[in-house]
Formats: C-alpha cells, structure tokens, sequence
C-alpha cells in the first residue's frame, strides 16, 4: 500500500472526505487484471476493468466490470438505453478521457459519462479499480463511490 501516491482519484477522493487505499504494483510489470488481482492479493471478483464505449446516438458510455469478465456489448447497450454500442478505438481514450489504457478510472475523466458497474461489485463492501494511473490501483467502498460520481449496477457481463 502506497499513501504517498497522489492521482487525480486520490485527490478527488480526498475532497470528499472518503477513506481509501492505494496500492501500487508499478514495478511488478503486471498489465492483465487477473494478473493485478494476484499480486494485490484479492479475488479477482473484487478487482474492476474501466472499459469506455460509444453508442449508436454517439454518446460514449463507461462500464466498469469484473478483470476476470468480458463486457456483454448487447447487455451493455440495453442498459444505457442503446440500440448497439462498441469500445471506443484506443487511440480516442486519452483526448476523450485524459487517462491511458490501463489506467482508466470511473473517477476523473475529463467530463461525465453514463456510468454502469456490473452488478456483481453489490456484493462487496469494497471494491478495487485503477487509481488513474498504470500501475496503481485504488480500493474504495462501493458506496463511497456515489459521492464522487453518478452511476447505474446492471448485469453487463458474459
């Protein structure tokens, strides 16, 4: 566990007065969630992917599921109220969202999206997802999240 990490989350997190913890895995070289999850420690269960699509009507969304889950496009589309939806191409996330792939977080984007977290982080007090910032991942009470940021659960996941 790293305090003396300061992200954008971690700052936004702060502001609000909310407890959390940072983690920071940096120099392990680990790149897939599941991966991350053993070297935290934790159920990969308990350990979320920020994933950032765009619908039909050209509104971007922001889905934020399991590390060991795929995102179900069709699920994903039905819950934001999209005909379809896709991932957005990887080159449109950071002027999109100011973070980089495999350091996206649901907190701190350059503006709001409709945010969706799989419905299976309801079943933990706590929750881990990307600090913001590759190689640091930030654990937080999935209620806490509300105060920072709006967002739906459904059931998004294959």
């Amino acid at each position: 566990m790293s305090k003396n990490i300061k992200t954008n989350v971690g700052r936004m997190l702060d502001s609000k007065k909310i407890k959390y913890n940072i983690y920071d895995y940096e120099k392990t070289g680990a790149i897939g969630g599941v991966e991350i999850a053993e070297i935290l420690g934790q159920n990969p269960k308990r350990v979320f992917k920020t994933l950032v699509t765009v619908g039909k009507s050209g509104k971007f969304y922001v889905f934020v599921v399991p590390v060991e889950k795929e995102l179900d496009l069709k699920k994903a589309a039905s819950a934001v109220c999209e005909k379809n939806i896709e991932m957005i191409p990887q080159k449109q996330l950071l002027p999109l969202t100011g973070y980089i792939h495999g350091g996206c977080s649901p907190i701190g984007m350059k503006k709001f999206f409709t945010t969706t977290f799989d419905k299976t982080a309801e079943n933990f007090e706590r929750i881990f997802f990307s600090a913001g910032k590759v190689g640091f991942q930030v654990e937080v009470n999935v209620c806490d999240i509300q105060k920072i940021i709006k967002f739906n659960f459904a059931d998004i996941t294959v």
